[in-house]
């Protein structure tokens, strides 16, 4: 099956809308699980499931109309009262939703119908769900519409194409065919296309028929009568007057809908494939025309003569006063093409590095430049405000690995979720995912005990996994948190020993050795599961925050639970920086990680220190570190940062202030530096790197410490 290109952009938004529409599912299969029958979370999967099956109809995708249809009978059920909710029945409709969502995924990919794979695996989760249905619903195909089961008058506009009878058609034999499927009650020939008689040609057909059709089957049943002439014929079949208030009485009485395409398939009064070459008009018009919103598709029934006007103004109706419903919610969002919005955000950038040029020009800024650089800052902040996003939906997904996870380990655990409102740069989200998603299941697995284990330790038999997300000095922090049995310093320092990751007489402090747990393969479980124990995974974590510029933390009591904490810049694109020079070179080193700046003593306390009152602060020169050529100034600063705890200082030539950064990536033949993050351009055009503070004071420690032969 293909689509022709012209369908694509709308085949593309329905991909879209879909995967929320299965977010919906899931979300709600879970929640569903502890309310009551007939709660708000039924109707709104069973409305998220309608709406997925209509509109997987209007581009024939027939595989995932008759899948979606059977877990759309289930939820009716449900919705009804007849059917109770289980953890059984939870557990066989989850499955379902990952396969719709893996048949919405393959579409973009050019899958338009199933594999054998793909139709085994429905057949298996059909097979599951068995018997959660009635007998009136156990047929599992789904026919591609539900037409009125009685009796519907039809006109038929036959102008058959001048090469029908070339072709070897005969017009006649259709009718004869109409017959067999109805009451032909009425038949007109029509003569306008008839030349004179000098000037016709016997070959040609200029047979045109007016018919009037009383039949139970369905219209694309009709349709399909004349699908070998209908590329060069004009075949128009539409309800008789006399069907008219039929339908109109059918539309209303539907459920709701807000997209007026499901309601006129859904009724039966026009069928996918017409709505499909009414969509493909609607795409060429609205291009040819430029026109920033499509025309409307009921106007292109009618012009078609696919449909009365009469049917699609009701089925109007029915979608405004759907619409209506949700005007309330849906007037608050819009969606945003990524590709815009990312060029917004270059756009914004470079007007703050033009901005930032009006201050180095001249030390008398007039009023008018004051207030463009006000301007500048609003709409850097509106900018950046697009693409940040509640990471409260990237938690709630977490609520599905928790209950499949609990229910392989044989484990009880409730989920709280806080801090979902919590905004951050979307693209953090999508790359935290992976992350939580090992954090989370680690802490199920090593940390939550056994429910015989927490009653003999005078726990509640079900354990507690906390996700929490807050804001705090400019960035988000993530924590995952488990009142589990805690880690074990003592295990966790042999394991290591053993390795030959420390030395037996090494002396480490509490969060040093925790640290431990992220080194590569690194493990202490006692046998290997299908969840871990494989010693992989918590380094990949730490790598894949730090590529994040973040840093991760643990805190854990033994016998009382552990908290993992994550903490990352809220957006990866323009940070508020600290300038500083050294020599000809700039750095921009992040503002949140500054605490002060002191000027650097003439006396030193040893290697590499200094005494900040009554402090030992180790410092990193940049001339050394960067193998920066000239010599040092007579007076030297000490830019004072922490990272997790640890204050280091950055021996720099000169202060030059504060300053927002445009972050603009190293490129692949940097990636393996670790100390810089990023680099900026500057007002006067020059070039200044980021520093990453995190890898900069671990690797001066590892350095000090080989140094010393440690």
């Amino acid at each position: 099956m293909s689509l022709d290109d012209s369908m694509r952009e709308a085949l593309d938004m329905f991909v879209t809308e879909a995967r929320d529409l299965v977010q919906q599912l899931e979300e709600g299969l879970l929640e569903m699980e502890g309310q009551p029958p007939g709660g708000d979370a039924v109707n709104a999967i069973f409305r998220a499931a309608h709406t997925i099956k209509g509109s997987s109809g209007l581009f024939g995708l027939r595989h995932l109309v008759s899948f979606t249809h059977v877990v759309e009978t289930v939820l009716g059920s449900v919705r009804e009262g007849t059917l109770p909710v289980t953890p059984g029945l939870v557990s066989a409709l989850l499955p379902c939703v990952d396969h719709i969502s893996s048949m919405v995924e393959g579409i973009p990919e050019g899958r338009l119908a199933p594999d054998s794979s793909q139709e085994a695996e429905g057949a298996r989760l059909l097979s599951g769900l068995e018997p959660y249905l009635s007998e009136s619903a156990a047929p599992i195909a789904v026919p591609a519409e539900a037409p009125p089961v009685t009796e519907t008058a039809w006109h038929l506009d036959l102008r058959f194409g001048p090469d029908c009878l070339r072709n070897g058609m005969d017009p006649l034999s259709f009718l004869r065919y109409l017959s067999s499927l109805g009451e032909i009650t009425h038949v007109v020939t029509e003569t306008d296309r008839l030349p004179e008689a000098a000037a016709m040609d016997p070959e040609t057909c200029y047979l045109a028929f007016a018919v009037d059709l009383t039949t139970a089957a369905p219209k694309s049943e009709i349709e399909a009568v004349f699908d070998f002439v209908r590329e060069d014929s004009d075949i128009r079949i539409t309800p008789a007057e006399s069907s008219l208030d039929a339908y109109v009485r059918a539309i209303r009485a539907m459920p709701e809908n807000d997209r007026i395409g499901d309601v006129l398939i859904t009724s039966g009064a026009v069928t996918e494939q017409e709505m499909a070459e009414a969509l493909r008009v609607q795409q060429e018009r609205t291009a040819k025309l430029g026109l920033a919103q499509p025309v409307p598709i009921g106007e292109i029934l009618v012009e078609q003569g696919i449909v009365p006007r009469d049917i699609v103004d009701a089925a109007l109706s029915k979608q405004r006063r759907t619409t209506e419903s949700r005007s309330s919610q849906d007037t608050r969002t819009i969606r945003v093409d990524a590709a815009r919005l990312d060029k917004l955000i270059d756009l914004v950038g470079e007007l703050v590095i033009a901005q930032s040029s009006t201050g180095v020009a001249g030390a008398v800024v007039s009023e008018a430049q004051s207030e463009v650089m006000r301007l500048v800052d609003e709409v850097r902040h509106s900018a950046l405000s697009l693409r940040m996003v509640p990471i409260g939906t990237t938690l709630r997904r977490f609520e599905r690995v928790v209950r499949d996870v609990c229910m392989e380990l044989g484990k009880e655990v409730s989920l709280v979720i806080t801090g979902g409102d919590t905004e951050m740069d979307k693209a953090l989200v999508e790359r935290i995912s992976d992350p939580l998603l090992h954090l989370v299941r680690n802490s199920l697995d090593h940390g939550v005990e056994p429910a015989a284990e927490r009653r003999r330790h005078g726990k509640s038999p079900q354990g507690t996994l906390k996700l929490n997300a807050y804001h705090d000095a400019g960035n988000i922090v993530i924590e995952v948190t488990d009142d589990g049995r805690g880690l074990d310093r003592e295990r966790i320092l042999a394991k290591a020993v053993e390795r030959e990751l420390i030395s037996p007489e090494a002396v480490l402090t509490d969060a040093e050795v925790y640290n431990l747990i992220f080194e590569p393969g690194f493990s202490t479980a006692a046998t290997v599961s299908n969840l871990s124990g494989r010693g992989v995974g918590m380094d990949v974590v730490k790598r894949n925050v730090g590529a994040l510029r973040g840093s991760i933390e643990v805190e854990t009591t033994r016998g009382i639970g552990t908290t993992i904490r994550i903490r990352l810049p809220l957006t990866l694109a323009i940070i508020d920086g600290f300038l500083v020079g050294v020599g000809p070179s700039s750095f921009i080193v992040p503002l949140d990680r500054v605490t002060e700046c002191v000027e650097l003593p003439p006396g030193q306390l040893g290697r590499e220190c200094m005494n900040l009152r009554g402090e030992v602060l180790p410092f990193i020169r940049l001339r050394q570190l960067f193998h920066i050529p000239g010599t040092e100034a007579r007076r030297q600063s000490v830019v004072i940062v922490e990272q997790s705890g640890q204050r280091t200082g950055l021996v720099v030539d000169s202060l030059l202030g504060e300053l927002q950064t445009v972050i603009k990536p190293l490129g692949v033949l940097f990636s393996r530096i670790k100390c810089i993050s990023g680099s900026t351009i500057l007002g006067n055009g020059e070039i200044a790197l980021i520093l990453d503070v995190g890898p900069l004071i671990a690797d001066h420690s590892e350095r000090e410490v080989a140094a010393l032969g440690v």
